[in-house]
C-alpha cells in the first residue's frame, strides 16, 4: 500500500519534470520510472524477506516453523523500541530506495543536471503544492 502510494507521487512528479523540461517522449519517461521504481521496490522486498527468514531461522532450532513459523512478527526482536526502527526499516526501504533510484535517472539521464542533493530532490515541493492546490479547485467547483 505504502508502494502504491510512492509509485503515484513517482509517476505525478516525473509527468511535471517531463512538462517543465519540455522532454520528448514523456509517456516513455513516466512509463519506465514507474517500471523501474517497482523493479527496484520487488527486488529490495525480497532482498528482506530474504534477510529476515535468514535472521529467524538463526534463532530457532528444528520447532522454527512448526511452531514459531505461524506467528513470526510477534517473536524475536519485533518486540521494543529496536523492533518498531527494524520494523519500519523493512518497511519503508524498498520504497525510499526505488525512490532514490528514479531521482537519480531522472537527474542524470532526463534532465542531465549534476548529481547533487538540491538536484535531486527538484521539484517535490512543487509536486506537493500542486495536488494541494487541486483539493482547492475541486471544492470550489462543487
Amino acid at each position: 500500500m505504502i508502494g502504491g502510494i510512492f509509485m503515484i507521487f513517482v509517476a505525478i512528479w516525473i509527468y511535471q519534470t517531463a512538462v517543465r523540461a519540455k522532454v520528448e517522449n514523456m509517456f516513455f519517461w513516466v512509463v519506465g520510472s514507474v517500471v523501474t521504481f517497482f523493479l527496484v521496490q520487488f527486488l529490495f522486498v525480497e532482498f528482506d524477506i530474504y534477510l529476515l527468514e535468514a535472521l529467524r531461522s538463526s534463532e530457532g532450532g528444528a520447532s522454527y516453523e512448526a511452531v514459531n513459523g505461524a506467528d513470526r512478527k510477534n517473536e524475536g526482536d519485533f518486540q521494543g523500541f529496536g523492533g518498531v526502527l527494524e520494523s519500519l526499516f523493512f518497511e519503508l526501504m524498498p520504497q525510499i530506495t526505488g525512490f532514490l533510484t528514479v531521482a537519480v535517472l531522472r537527474n542524470r539521464f532526463m534532465l542531465k543536471e549534476p548529481i547533487n542533493v538540491v538536484n535531486l530532490f527538484s521539484g517535490l515541493k512543487e509536486l506537493f503544492v500542486g495536488i494541494k492546490n487541486s483539493f482547492k479547485a475541486t471544492a470550489h467547483q462543487e
